[in-house]
């Protein structure tokens, strides 16, 4: 069971308690309705036993809230860091990035993303909903307004079969159909490049709307969201260069299409 960061779950069993005593249900009442026991309901009030997104499911289910408390859980329940980067991401007119391990979350196939985040220490449940979460953000790929989004990858991200050859087949198919419309551009850097500014990590480049770019970095540990000058001009500088040493669209589809056939 996905348990809910503190101190989101101390503040939500609070308000499940008082929307529960509001209603002027007991414990035994509540747990019918939610599908736990009455002892299980007693436990997580007051903080014996941890919160979980079943139990909040249950709650919301219970107090006919329309899911207010799942719908807290997913909008505050993921790091700052993380949420600070998803608002730009939906803002941005113009996303450019860059990487050199996995394909751009943006890009994934359910199979591709499913493989990769399994890679972690997650629960199948845990598995489940990141995968959820990263699908969902590909929204805003086929919103009214969709953003200009320029992709790089290094050559070996194509070449990694990740979730097996059918799985990748799939994913590489679902790169030259984004390809193909109007907003989206993927280059691919060859191998015959060599060292390049690209092997010290994957990054990204929002352009919002006032004209002003956000950068972000990933780690094994968490993202940072990078919004000083300095920092942004040495991304810029990073992606000018690496896009100096990639292969033009025309034959970084014809790459693609090849790796494809071949498996």
């Amino acid at each position: 069971m996905i348990e809910v960061p503190e101190p989101l779950a101390a503040f939500i069993v609070v308000e499940i308690r008082r929307g529960r005593q509001a209603a002027k249900m007991t414990q035994e009442a509540f747990g019918r309705a939610a599908n736990f026991s009455a002892t299980h309901v007693s436990a997580v009030e007051n903080r014996t036993r941890a919160l979980t997104m079943d139990f909040i499911v249950g709650a919301d289910r219970a107090l006919k809230t329309g899911g207010v408390y799942e719908r807290l859980v997913i909008t505050l329940g993921v790091p700052t860091w993380l949420r600070e980067w998803i608002d730009h991401e939906r803002e941005a007119v113009a996303l450019r990035s860059f990487e050199n391990a996995v394909l751009p979350g943006l890009f994934q196939t359910e199979a591709y993303a499913r493989a990769v985040l399994g890679a972690g220490l997650l629960t199948a449940e845990q598995l489940q909903q990141k995968v959820t979460e990263r699908l969902d953000r590909q929204s805003i790929l086929t919103r009214d307004d969709p953003p200009q989004v320029i992709a790089i990858v290094d050559e070996s991200v194509i070449r990694r079969v990740i979730g097996g050859r059918e799985a990748m087949r799939e994913q590489l198919a679902r790169l030259l159909k984004l390809g193909t419309t109007p907003l989206v551009q993927i280059q691919v850097v060859p191998d015959n490049v060599g060292a390049y500014l690209g092997l010290s990590g994957p990054f990204v480049l929002a352009t919002l709307a006032s004209n002003v770019d956000v950068g972000y970095i990933d780690s094994q540990l968490h993202g940072k969201v990078l919004e000083q000058p300095a920092d942004v001009l040495q991304l810029r500088r990073a992606w000018d260069a690496i896009r100096g040493g990639a292969l033009a669209v025309p034959q970084s589809t014809e790459l693609i299409t090849r790796v494809m056939e071949q498996l």
